[in-house]
């Protein structure tokens, strides 16, 4: 698959990594990873990451070195760099991983921009890791919810199609929410995905990897 993912890349252009901008923070990933270089002198190298896509609607990473543009590609994504790759995916909400993985297989993710949404999220881990835990408990325990509450409307709805009902017959949920109720389910979840994603924690079944194409841990 990194194979794959490598015919994908395309020389940069060599123009400058922007600055991160306060209004791009739920438009735009930036990471970095301090690596070293061929000539053992460190080097930055950075992604940047446009999540709503491009013109034709591709999501396409930016790999910079010391601020220079240096390749770009489709996601997902791996990019050779001294000592290892950079791997990046997203998912329907954001990235999933951004990670310098060696040669050796160690694998550490990169560190996020201090000014982007990633950023400000690591933050509140490292300065109130209580606050940040139960935040992640609180949205895998609402994404949970949903799947338990959403997947039986959908079975419902797919097993009322006249001829799904005629072989297998129709199923009719055990609970059934108000329009509220539902709207409110739905906010909920998108914000908990949401808040998974700005930590790069990824499930396939809690995050939507059935409808990604691909189910990457």
């Amino acid at each position: 698959m990194a194979f794959g993912k490598r015919r994908r890349v395309k020389p940069g252009d060599g123009h400058p990594l922007s600055r991160f901008r306060w209004w791009q923070a739920f438009s735009r990933a930036l990471f970095h990873a301090r690596l070293r270089g061929p000539s053992g002198t460190g080097e930055t190298w950075s992604v940047d990451v446009r999540l709503w896509g491009d013109s034709n609607g591709d999501v396409v990473a930016q790999l910079y070195q010391d601020g220079i543009n240096r390749a770009k590609s489709k996601l997902p994504a791996s990019f050779a760099v001294p000592g290892g790759s950079i791997e990046v995916a997203a998912s329907g909400f954001g990235l999933k991983r951004c990670d310098y993985v060696a040669d050796d297989g160690t694998v550490r993710q990169l560190t996020p921009d201090p000014r982007s949404a990633e950023g400000r999220r690591a933050r509140l881990d490292h300065d109130h890791p209580g606050i940040s835990r139960g935040i992640g408990v609180a949205s895998v325990l609402i994404l949970v919810a949903g799947l338990v509450l959403g997947v039986p409307q959908i079975v419902e709805q797919v097993t009322a199609i006249p001829i799904v009902a005629e072989n297998i017959g129709t199923f009719v949920r055990p609970i059934h929410l108000p329009a509220w109720a539902n709207v409110s389910l739905l906010v909920a979840t998108l914000v908990a995905s949401t808040e998974r994603a700005l930590r790069l924690r990824y499930n396939w079944l809690l995050d939507g990897g059935l409808f990604d194409g691909e189910l990457d841990p």
